[in-house]
């Protein structure tokens, strides 16, 4: 999702990082730090009252803009 995303919305980021090889890690780290920060935040939102699928949602919407849909290029 995050490839694709960056791919359309980021086009000259992605190719720079293309062009260094770096992409593919990125894309890792994005992924990696994407599904850590969501796990903390699911406990969190738990604790507070949500179900699990609450703070699922809850979670990836809070998230998902700070590592995988970066917003467009100028």
């Amino acid at each position: 999702m995050a490839e694709k995303h960056w791919r359309e919305h980021r086009p000259k980021m992605a190719r720079e990082m293309e062009r260094k090889g770096v992409l593919h890690q990125l894309l890792l780290e994005a992924e990696e730090k994407t599904k850590d920060e969501m796990a903390t935040l699911r406990i969190q939102l738990m604790q507070q009252g949500a179900t699990a699928q609450q703070a699922q949602i809850q979670a990836w919407e809070m998230v998902r803009e700070k590592y995988i849909l970066l917003p467009p290029e100028d």
